[in-house]
């Protein structure tokens, strides 16, 4: 019965000094630098570059509403078809022409004697994305379309951008690495270190966003004058982040 109590006492002691270890070994400071990362200079670049777009996207169409659905659709039918002849003779590629929105629906309107929406009609609504890469020529092919779809023609909107902006990306990369060294070196300057070579560098880009415009006429009769169009100028900026180290 003794060596059974002189057994535990002696478990017990030795998961005390095991505890007080275990202790002892948490509470030591860890000596090094937790995240190499975030050792040297970090800056941030910023480099734009304007552009000129060089394609216009149209969002156009035709909308009939008549008593019935087969004539409401017909009139759509060949409007829209007069108005596709138009793209192409305007040098219109066919790759360039989507169809965007296709919609029957029925025109209703409200009832007061049977308390109820009653049907007086049908709409159809059909339109197309069409992109324009010859801008100068966009207010001709509006006034096309115009007159092939007559009065069942519908221009939503109209916005611009650029069809390859590789180009304009490398000018504006270059504009950020060098805007990036500049804050670099200022900040080992002011702070009275030596500026060591890079060690971390990334890029973000931002798209651009097309320009639009929605001031577009909706039942457009035939223009005397040819409609003004200006694509205006877009900005691409891209974003770099630059580590540097830093030396003795």
């Amino acid at each position: 019965m003794k060596k059974i109590w002189l057994v535990v006492i002696g478990m017990v002691l030795l998961l005390g000094v095991v505890g007080l270890v275990g202790c002892n070994s948490e509470s030591t400071p860890t000596v090094g630098n937790v995240n190499s990362q975030q050792t040297g200079i970090w800056v941030n670049g910023e480099g734009k570059v304007t552009a000129v777009p060089d394609v216009a996207i149209l969002s156009l169409g035709i909308q009939a509403q008549e008593i019935d659905v087969a004539q409401a659709q017909s009139e759509a039918a060949a409007a829209m078809d007069n108005v596709m002849t138009a793209l192409k003779a305007a040098g219109i590629a066919e790759k360039d022409t989507q169809t965007a929105y296709f919609n029957i629906q029925p025109v209703t309107k409200w009832d007061n004697d049977k308390q109820e929406s009653i049907t007086i009609g049908y709409m159809v609504t059909n339109t197309v994305t069409v992109k324009v890469r010859k801008v100068d020529q966009t207010g001709s092919v509006i006034d096309a379309v115009a007159t092939a779809g007559g009065n069942l023609t519908r221009v939503n909107s109209i916005s611009f951008t650029i069809d390859d902006p590789t180009t304009y990306y490398a000018q504006a990369r270059v504009k950020a690495v060098a805007d990036a060294v500049a804050k670099a070196k200022t900040l080992a300057d002011s702070a009275g270190v030596k500026l060591g070579k890079p060690t971390y560098i990334t890029e973000s880009t931002n798209t651009p966003y097309p320009i639009y415009r929605t001031d577009m006429a909706s039942g457009v009769a035939t223009p005397k004058a040819e409609t003004p169009i200006s694509a205006g100028e877009m900005t691409i900026t891209t974003n770099v982040q630059i580590a540097y180290a830093i030396t003795n």
